[in-house]
């Protein structure tokens, strides 16, 4: 049976910018090892996989190399399909069933609004390796559930970052967050990027996950609970934020389709 897939770029507005996502609407359920080979073969940085269930989804998302237990963009992007592709109305909130629990997510003012778990981190020392896998000095360094949290003293050290990926690779923990505040005229509160060699992604582009760990991180420092922050990746995109502290956080963003196909 043909099985349909569609490509997404997530928290943006623009098609070619924001972070692409493959999006597959599932008839049947299908073996983990069919999934992983179909995101080996978009060879984004997810692919999504979704299965009604009653008045709920099931959804799932994969790597080029591994199944993750949270995904922030491709779930805006399963959203963004199910509402345009005629799945569900966007007057509908929607219910994801996942290995992180049950997410929400809702359309209002032409943003989708994620409902995720916040993700604190826990400041550690100093890890020599890390600000040499980055060839940067760092402010301080953090660990979460997602990798390392490190903040560095300016927005252009953030979007000029080199890092070395081989040095990363040998690290206990192969993902890091790298973030700075943002200039005081600018639009934005915070600037990031996510680096994830150990997930098969050198640079993700925009991740939705990752801002679930910054949210908590600025709102200690800036004391404000809601942030418009910038991913300073080559594509770039925005993540507006809501985060009044608790362990949730309101996480909004924009998509748009740029493909659409058949898997046979």
């Amino acid at each position: 049976m043909k099985q349909s897939i569609i490509q997404v770029d997530a928290f943006t507005a623009r098609p070619f910018r924001g972070n692409p996502a493959a999006v597959c609407v599932l008839s049947e359920a299908k073996d983990d090892g069919w999934m992983q080979a179909v995101a080996q073969e978009m060879n984004l940085s997810e692919t999504a996989f979704l299965i009604k269930q009653e008045q709920e989804y099931s959804l799932r998302w994969f790597t080029p190399t591994t199944e993750v237990p949270l995904c922030g963009h491709a779930t805006l992007a399963s959203a963004h399909v199910l509402w345009t592709e005629g799945y569900a109305s966007t007057g509908q909130a929607l219910k994801f069933q996942t290995k992180s629990g049950l997410l929400t997510a809702k359309y209002q003012d032409h943003w989708i609004e994620l409902d995720f778990p916040a993700n604190r981190s826990q400041e550690i020392p100093p890890i020599t390796k890390l600000g040499d896998a980055l060839g940067v000095p760092l402010k301080t360094v953090s660990y979460n559930s997602l990798g390392y949290l490190v903040e560095i003293d300016s927005p252009e050290q953030v979007e000029q970052l080199q890092p070395n990926f081989a040095l990363l690779r040998q690290l206990p923990i192969g993902q890091v967050i790298v973030t700075s505040r943002a200039v005081d005229n600018s639009e934005y509160d915070f600037v990031s990027r996510f680096f994830a060699p150990g997930l098969g992604i050198d640079e993700d582009p925009v991740t939705g996950a990752a801002h679930c760990c910054l949210a908590p991180y600025w709102r200690d420092r800036l004391h404000q609970d809601q942030f418009v922050a910038y991913q300073a990746s080559s594509r770039g995109g925005v993540v507006k934020i809501n985060y009044a502290g608790g362990d949730r956080v309101e996480l909004q963003g924009q998509a748009v389709t740029v493909m659409r196909g058949e898997l046979v």
